[in-house]
């Protein structure tokens, strides 16, 4: 008897959602941190998250599910809107906490370096 664990998922079908949440996240990434987002609590797990959604050393299934992370988090209108100081950022830090606690091998040493340099760059101004 077939299971739907027995299936696998298919990253082929899924390439136009998935470079569609590249292309948001590329255009809007900085843009979110700039506005006040690098003051957040997970702003660095994000960030390495995105620096690793951007490493081409980073398997095609996991820049996938990074890049689908950091698109939810990019989204004004998301489960509780981001509109709600504090509290609408929570939904945000469970969608990137859970992604990254899956995903922890793929986020290097390095991964984190940039994001903390990058951060530093940005609170300076």
């Amino acid at each position: 008897m077939a299971t739907p664990f027995d299936e696998t998922f298919d990253f082929d079908a899924a390439t136009g959602d998935a470079e569609d949440n590249e292309r948001k996240v590329r255009a809007g990434f900085w843009k979110k941190l700039g506005s006040g987002a690098s003051r957040l609590p997970f702003a660095e797990e994000a960030t390495a998250a995105y620096y690793c959604a951007l490493d081409s050393a980073t398997p095609t299934r996991v820049r996938v599910l990074l890049f689908g992370a950091l698109a939810y988090f990019l989204l004004p209108t998301d489960a509780v809107p981001d509109l709600f100081p504090v509290l609408g950022f929570t939904d945000d830090a469970a969608v990137i906490a859970a992604t990254l606690n899956m995903l922890a091998g793929h986020v290097t040493p390095a991964h984190r370096e940039a994001a903390r340099a990058a951060l530093d760059r940005i609170r300076a101004r």
